[in-house]
């Protein structure tokens, strides 16, 4: 399996070829020995007690390239090629803070086991929001609490039992309490689903554990360390998937009882329903105060296809506690992506050798995320929004039609452009406009697509794998334009901190006009919000309650946070 350089070989690389043909501390050396040659043929004699005054020399001389071998490594190597400032001694401070995101991460890991963990740092700029003390404080007790009760454990096999029916009549007298998570759909739902559920997690002191019927134990590595977040295949509870909320052990039916709280502790576990077509009455689960009555079922499992860390924010309950952890509001989902979703070897190599060979050395690079959802067939007017949003808001040179074209020079500005979408005819007539005609600004534009599966195939690893690869490679551009109610361009901005353009969805096989619009924060929308104030107790108008949580631009009833300037 192609793996991506190593550290010294990353940093050197497109060093060799403009004068510079051996290591920095080979030259160094190399340069003071020479130094101390021409000093001794200029004196004309070489003395029995020049060792000393040489010796000196050649340490002063050492020191000088030490302390400048960071700046020369920087300013000779490649404009974007990933380093690791690891390499070099005087930034191993800096190096660690980086490669950890600030503390996000922890040490420790198996490197070689994932390398995406530890290197993604160094294949962008900087990092977009950094994590607030208190949610790395929150993170490492969370890691402690799925150590302690997680697979494998004492206290897991003790909980696990009173699922069984012969001890489901037991007291459940043990601290250790779960959050079993069936995220469904396409991928980008997932990972959506994955992150809002850990988030919920942590706030509610709960073990994560992830259904084992899904591709995600294929395509990420584990998050924490020492432990798994898998459910065990012999977990009590079949058909996780096929569970909807007309179950006895729903939320929604347990919501309309009044004596809930203790019919819940009579329960092996309580099943919430989040779809985002799901009940009033289930949707009162994101007003629920955990303390009254859910934190008596050990159990939760969660259903669910989507985002709603948007309505966590809506709860009396959490505010204060999410405030602390996330002072930035609108950094929530990138910060709990980079610390969940690290892609295994195999997809970290299909996405470092398509960015080395595509999008590195370019000057600058647009993705493009194309979702289409009126069927698999192309549709012009699509094409039609593609090239009006990406002209209008300037994000690609016009092109001209007229001869002579204005030639391109040797040092012309080059931009890269990644699209990903399931049809390459998008990609093929955009390719085709800048490869015809030559752009006014002189600029070299260079299109590139890594795949098209013509057909969404969910849950197939081998499509996922391409799926996550693309999302990551469209975090590692410099600009996004992304299609509205895509879960998969979501995603993609997210992961790479960046605000989109967001494309509304057309109607009536139509250009929308505008064809986009910059979006007010790089979080994900929520599609099925709830519609109730949690104080009031009353309907609402959910996008009105709090300034930090708002209506989103593709969608007109959905939620999406953003930090109030």
């Amino acid at each position: 399996m192609h793996r991506p350089p190593g550290p010294i070989t990353m940093a050197l690389e497109g060093v060799v070829g403009i004068g510079i043909t051996k290591q920095p501390s080979l030259q160094c050396l190399d340069a003071v020995e020479n130094a101390a040659r021409r000093a001794e043929a200029e004196e004309g004699t070489v003395e029995q007690n020049t060792t000393p005054w040489i010796a000196r020399k050649k340490v002063t001389a050492l020191a000088i390239c030490l302390v400048a071998l960071p700046v020369l490594m920087t300013t000779v190597s490649r404009r974007d090629s990933p380093w690791t400032p690891a390499s070099f001694w005087p930034l191993a401070t800096f190096a660690r803070q980086e490669k950890l995101l600030g503390g996000l991460l922890v040490p420790g890991f198996d490197e070689r086991s994932c390398l995406s963990r530890y290197q993604s740092a160094f294949y962008r700029k900087n990092l977009t929001r950094s994590p607030s003390a208190h949610l790395i404080k929150r993170l490492r007790q969370h890691e402690a609490l799925q150590r302690r009760c997680g697979p494998g454990t004492e206290a897991y096999r003790a909980a696990a039992a009173q699922l069984r029916p012969w001890r489901r009549n037991v007291t459940n007298d043990g601290i250790c309490r779960y959050l079993v998570l069936v995220p469904y759909r396409g991928l980008g739902n997932r990972i959506l689903a994955v992150a809002s559920a850990f988030l919920y997690a942590v706030l509610t002191d709960r073990v994560l554990l992830l259904d084992g019927n899904t591709s995600l134990g294929d395509i990420f590595c584990e998050p924490f360390p020492g432990t798994s977040w898998l459910l065990p295949s012999h977990f009590p509870i079949s058909n996780l998937q096929n569970l909807t909320g007309d179950v006895r052990e729903s939320y929604r039916n347990l919501v309309q009882n009044d004596s809930a709280a203790s019919l819940v502790s009579r329960l092996p576990y309580v099943f919430v329903d989040l779809d985002h077509s799901c009940t009033y009455h289930d949707k009162l689960f994101f007003c629920d105060d955990e303390r009254q009555f859910l934190r008596r079922a050990p159990w939760l499992v969660m259903r669910t296809d989507g985002y709603f860390v948007p309505a966590l924010f809506l709860n009396p309950v959490h505010q204060d506690e999410l405030d602390r952890m996330f002072p930035r509001k609108d950094s929530v989902f990138y910060l709990l992506a980079h610390y969940l979703f690290h892609p295994t070897n195999k997809v970290w190599g299909l996405i470092t050798r398509f960015h080395s060979s595509y999008l590195r050395d370019s000057d600058e690079r647009l993705g493009i995320q194309v979702r289409v959802f009126d069927g698999d067939t192309p549709f012009q007017h699509i094409l039609d929004q593609i090239l009006a949003c990406t002209s209008q808001e300037h994000l690609l040179p016009d092109v001209v039609t007229q001869e002579p074209p204005r030639p391109s020079t040797a040092g012309a500005r080059s931009k890269a452009v990644l699209m990903t979408g399931l049809s390459s005819w998008y990609y093929e007539n955009i390719r085709w406009k800048y490869w015809q005609s030559a752009t006014a600004t002189g600029e070299v534009v260079s299109v590139y697509q890594p795949s098209h599966e013509e057909h969404q195939l969910s849950g197939y690893t081998t499509h996922d794998m391409k799926a996550v690869a693309e999302m990551y490679l469209l975090g590692m551009t410099d600009k996004i334009v992304t299609s509205g109610w895509s879960t998969f361009g979501y995603v993609g901005h997210g992961l790479g901190g960046l605000t989109p353009w967001i494309m509304f969805r057309p109607e009536n096989h139509t250009t929308p006009y505008p064809p986009c619009r910059r979006a007010k924060s790089m979080e994900p929308c929520m599609h099925g919000p709830p519609f109730y104030d949690c104080r009031a107790k009353h309907g609402a108008d959910t996008g009105k309650l709090v300034p930090h949580v708002q209506h989103c631009e593709d969608m007109s009833w959905g939620l999406k946070l953003v930090h109030p300037e």
